[in-house]
């Protein structure tokens, strides 16, 4: 398909050589740390541990003498430990669903409002969307990054904005249908979801109006790319943000090269560190991914570590470094008896296999004192008895021979796999 963006539009920034960029960075950085050593006092005693000072930072390659900042430290630190301006100047608070504990919570300025939505606008026209186009918002509202941060963006673009969120999957269908829109902005495992569902009504999802789908929230293989584009008829693309760095934003994929997302370098510097040691790793190197925020005011993150497994690649449709893939999440990794295993490398194990549907979930248990590994996942269709224990063996093997680890196979009919109306939930961890 054939939405290349328009160009001649795109903001000067996004043309600058590597000397103006850098520049812009230093400059912007400087003022971060600043702001940040200044503002917020849990951060400044990291410094002074380490024994560092604002005016240690004269180049970029500077920042690594600086110490991480962690998820932890925004539960430490809850709710607004981390704020750095004072709060009659914060217009908005989002918070994560605190699954795991108390939230992280973040909070923002009108000017770092104004931001997101010129980097959320300027995601959406990278993909290849424009002023006349409609959109779907999918992504949940509320607390979460992803709705509001989709709206504004598209607002600011000057789409005409379809405000959905997530869930009521039959009437996303029918709103799809009725009003037509050509972007769709949702996780790619709600998506599936979606196409199923318009399979369910009898719709053709190749026959929708929709072109460009904007996927994020969660990690996505390329073969989950392949197969939304061709049972869905549409150009997919990914937008990559996390919310304790803003939302979504941080970085895009550009329609016209499809080649992993190119980071918003004017306003996100990143690292990859040796998720162990904590080195800086070279261009090129997989390894966690780092931030630094160059214009945040109410909330600056100086060295965040993500925890997302990826590299940094060098410029293609932009002036800006790109990130590959997220291969995973450090702390998404499972240990299965000394192997290292992630969620994505078994989503693309299944996508190999005809007969199996992209819906999976894996589930870590105890056998005795050793780790199991079970797969769940959907057949295509309704299969005999005999076809099933076949999709099973072969699953199985193809894992053991390409992962070297071994796993209990369930394949269960169409729609045996819990749905997600959000990011999907992969790993269901049973050990005690």
């Amino acid at each position: 398909m054939s939405h290349k963006p328009d160009t001649a539009s795109l903001e000067p920034i996004e043309k600058a050589s590597a000397d103006e960029l850098q520049s812009l960075q230093l400059e912007r950085m400087q003022h971060s740390v600043r702001h940040t050593y200044a503002n917020v006092a849990p951060y400044r005693a990291k410094c002074e541990a380490s024994g560092v000072t604002p005016d240690d930072l004269q180049s970029l390659a500077d920042i690594a003498k600086f110490p991480f900042s962690y998820k932890s430290d925004l539960r430490d630190n809850y709710p607004f430990g981390l704020t750095a301006v004072p709060m009659e100047d914060v217009v908005r608070i989002h918070a994560s669903s605190g699954t795991t504990g108390k939230s992280t919570v973040v909070t923002y300025t009108r000017d770092d409002i104004d931001h997101w939505a010129n980097l959320v606008a300027r995601c959406i026209r990278a993909s290849g969307g424009t002023h006349k186009d409609m959109l779907h918002v999918a992504y949940g509202y509320g607390l979460f990054t992803g709705g509001l941060g989709a709206h504004y963006g598209a607002e600011r673009l000057g789409c005409t904005v379809v405000p959905m969120g997530g869930g009521q999957t039959a009437k996303q269908v029918q709103l799809i249908q009725d009003f037509k829109p050509r972007i769709i902005m949702i996780t790619p495992s709600y998506m599936l979801n979606v196409i199923d569902e318009m399979e369910r009504q009898g719709m053709d999802p190749r026959q929708s109006s929709l072109e460009i789908g904007i996927f994020g929230a969660e990690p996505w293989t390329n073969s989950m790319r392949g197969e939304i584009e061709n049972r869905l008829g549409i150009d997919a693309v990914d937008i990559y943000g996390l919310s304790e760095v803003g939302g979504p934003g941080v970085a895009n994929e550009c329609i016209e090269s499809k080649d992993g997302p190119t980071i918003w370098e004017d306003h996100f510097y990143p690292e990859i560190i040796n998720p162990e040691t904590g080195e800086v790793l070279p261009d090129g190197e997989y390894g966690e991914l780092v931030f630094t925020t160059l214009t945040r005011e109410a909330m600056p993150m100086i060295r965040y570590r993500t925890r997302d497994l990826t590299r940094l690649l060098p410029p293609s449709s932009r002036s800006m470094r790109r990130m590959d893939k997220i291969t995973g999440r450090s702390d998404d990794m499972l240990i299965i008896r000394g192997v290292n295993v992630f969620p994505s490398q078994i989503e693309e194990i299944v996508l190999t296999i005809d007969g199996l549907a992209p819906h999976y979930q894996l589930t870590v248990d105890k056998d005795g004192p050793m780790d199991s590994l079970s797969v769940r996942v959907e057949s295509r269709s309704v299969l005999e008895a005999g076809s099933v224990k076949t999709l099973e063996n072969e699953l199985q093997q193809h894992i053991k021979s390409l992962m070297g680890v071994s796993t209990t196979v369930n394949v269960v009919p169409p729609g045996g796999v819990e749905r997600s109306e959000g990011k999907a939930k992969r790993v269901l961890d049973k050990r005690p």
